[in-house]
């Protein structure tokens, strides 16, 4: 390292934080994958009927229907997990035809804190939010 200069040093450097960065992301989205993955298997076991889930516009004035059905985490419906055990981010760009044929949403992956980097109060540990839904059973709403 001594046969380097300061901006490669630097340049080493911050390649190596953002290599240790998304190796711990991803080790946060395995726990997490996991946990919806249980939980999908919970709910179904609990006899917890599942929703088709809709997807809103990123403006947020309107809502479309998907072909996923699941439990939504969050009271906005702006998060849910499939029957499968798969974790959605339920937004979608606006186009007039969704109106009529529904939209598609990819999967996401799953964060260990829902809502991390938004107002105070919008953030929840994924665990809690999959225990809450869990707990609320049929009424949740």
């Amino acid at each position: 390292m001594a046969d380097q200069s300061w901006p490669e040093q630097r340049g080493e450097a911050a390649l190596k934080k953002a290599d240790a960065l998304a190796r711990k992301r991803h080790g946060e989205t395995l726990v997490a994958a996991k946990m919806v993955r249980e939980f999908a298997d919970r709910a179904t076991a609990a006899g917890i009927t599942p929703v088709q889930f809709s997807a809103r516009t990123y403006d947020g004035n309107a809502r479309y229907r998907t072909h996923i059905y699941g439990w939504y985490l969050k009271k906005d419906r702006s998060v849910g997990v499939s029957t499968d055990g798969v974790f959605y981010v339920l937004t979608a760009p606006r186009r007039f035809m969704s109106h009529f044929t529904g939209t598609h949403v990819e999967p996401a992956e799953p964060p260990l804190e829902l809502g991390k980097g938004g107002r105070d109060g919008e953030s929840m540990p994924i665990e809690t939010a999959l225990a809450k839904r869990l707990a609320a059973g049929n009424d949740w709403v």
